[in-house]
């Protein structure tokens, strides 16, 4: 399911792009799944269609999706690669955790409680 926060200084491209990853990586979205046409995501979130398009755009060019003439855009095989990106995100925010000084018994909490969310 894809959120979009307007308050948030991510881009909404790069929200949808994010939305979709950890939909393929947490199972929701699998293998040849059909996502939403750009026009119809855009009106569902009150975006412009360009925005969606330009965040589908990066999806096929990552071969996280691939589009289909004329039947719109699937969820691609190899569901790696929505993973990979995950976990560069990741492994960037620890990274800048380690270094402004979080140490690593509180990434470790962290975690924890990131997986009681689920």
């Amino acid at each position: 399911m894809i959120t979009i926060d307007n308050r948030s200084r991510v881009p909404i491209y790069e929200q949808i792009y994010k939305c979709v990853c950890s939909d393929i990586a947490r199972g929701i979205l699998k293998e040849d799944d059909r996502l939403p046409g750009a026009r119809t995501l855009a009106k569902e979130l009150g975006l412009n269609p360009n925005t969606v398009a330009k965040a589908y755009s990066m999806l096929e060019r990552d071969r996280i999706i691939y589009s289909s003439s004329g039947r719109g855009c699937f969820i691609a095989p190899v569901k790696g690669n929505a993973h990979r990106r995950l976990e560069d995100e990741l492994l960037e925010k620890l990274t800048e955790a380690l270094k402004s000084g979080i140490d690593r018994e509180r990434i470790t909490e962290l975690l924890e409680k990131a997986e009681t969310l689920l």
